[in-house]
């Protein structure tokens, strides 16, 4: 990432710490929460990231900072991706949604609410995708047992 980049994001980031990380070439900025519709806008406006490739939920089962929401983009001028990292904790499970900036995300929104169960707040739709909404766990948590929970879903008669 070059200099420009870097304050650009740092400018609309505003007073919220931003971190910056490179491994083999691909480029992380960690961010608040707070901070991540600014950040989105400055990088679908100012930097040209103007497709959004994937947005992917991490549990990482710490008592600090429990989930990560990873926003992966991508450049067409540029012709360079990026990842978006915002770090949130167990208790309060939410991120804004960007929807309104990156339509695309729409969808993968939807699938990181329901099997992680971190909410997007200002989200058009937010529904479960794969499981019945009655369904009151989300199963791609690190905590949710192996074998399933009995009886939770109903299943067919054979």
């Amino acid at each position: 990432m070059n200099d420009e980049m870097l304050g650009r994001i740092t400018a609309a980031a505003g007073e919220e710490p931003v971190e910056v990380t490179e491994f083999r070439g691909d480029t992380t900025v960690v961010l608040s929460p707070s901070a991540l519709l600014r950040v989105a806008e400055c990088m679908r406006s100012e930097l040209s990231f103007d497709l959004i490739i994937d947005v992917l939920g991490v549990d990482m089962y710490r008592p600090d900072k429990r989930y990560e929401v990873v926003y992966v983009l991508y450049s067409i001028s540029r012709k360079a991706y990026l990842q978006l990292k915002i770090r949130i904790d167990e208790e309060h499970p939410e991120v804004p949604s960007v929807t309104s900036i990156w339509p695309g995300a729409n969808w993968h929104e939807r699938e990181v609410y329901d099997m992680f169960g971190i909410t997007f707040t200002g989200h058009p739709d937010l529904r479960r995708l794969y499981m019945p909404e009655e369904f009151e766990y989300h199963p791609l948590r690190k905590d949710f047992p192996l074998m399933g929970v009995p009886d939770s879903l109903p299943l067919p008669r054979r």
